[in-house]
């Protein structure tokens, strides 16, 4: 990956948040902003200045993360669904999303960032 990237953090866990805040900096990249919920992921959505996304599948009170999924594709914006293990398939339009699977290492959200940055 060449250069530096802007991205969105939407985890509903604190210390997951912290520890991919974290992973983002050790990989040479900026956080845009972290969010739990969806209402507040639409609004970071909406307000842009990031080129990619990590994305919980399941967030705050069990709400999905599919409208922020849908926000994000049609901006024509990368994302990763991030899951500890959901048990259904995510909606057709994002079921080629790229996968990163709970617990998270520093290699695996390179890698993950990677195959949506190039």
């Amino acid at each position: 990956m060449t250069g530096a990237r802007q991205i969105l953090l939407i985890e509903d866990e604190p210390l997951i948040a912290m520890m991919l805040e974290d992973f983002m900096e050790s990989l040479g990249h900026g956080v845009a902003g972290t969010v739990d919920c969806v209402s507040d992921g639409l609004r970071a959505v909406d307000g842009g200045g990031f080129d990619a996304a990590i994305l919980d599948v399941h967030l705050r009170d069990g709400e999905p993360c599919w409208p922020i999924a849908d926000a994000l594709a049609d901006r024509g914006i990368a994302f990763v669904l991030a899951t500890g293990g959901h048990t259904q398939d995510p909606p057709e339009r994002h079921r080629a999303a790229p996968v990163l699977a709970k617990p998270y290492s520093l290699d695996r959200v390179d890698a993950a960032l990677k195959s949506l940055l190039g």
